[in-house]
């Protein structure tokens, strides 16, 4: 894979100062679209950065088959079903820190991805 096309789950405070203009500047690295319930959040975050797509809806994005990778970068309690789900769909995945509330969670997280080869 030449190039990463990230998929930021997120649209928030740490998604816009940090973790958006990372994954634009990185080498390698395209910020392909952003998903967040807000959808104007997310519609807005995507045109600043040049993102292709915009979408409220997690299952839909998840689906595009051009999202090689998915930041998550939404509140703690969101993590590991986002992080779930994203490997589910057979998506690389990085998770901003805490991964979960406890190590339950966290082993959830690390089962599914196990899992999912």
């Amino acid at each position: 894979m030449s190039e990463v096309r990230w998929l930021l789950v997120g649209a928030g405070d740490i998604a816009r100062k940090r973790v958006a203009p990372a994954l634009v500047a990185a080498e390698g690295s395209r910020l392909h679209a952003v998903c967040d319930v807000r959808l104007a959040e997310a519609r807005r975050l995507a045109a600043e950065l040049g993102a292709a797509k915009h979408t409220a809806d997690l299952d839909e994005a998840l689906a595009d088959p051009a999202v090689d990778a998915v930041y998550i970068a939404t509140p703690v309690w969101l993590h590991v079903e986002q992080a779930v789900r994203a490997v589910q769909a057979g998506k690389h995945v990085l998770v901003e820190k805490p991964l979960g509330l406890n190590a339950a969670d966290a082993t959830r997280a690390v089962a599914a991805a196990e899992h999912a080869g």
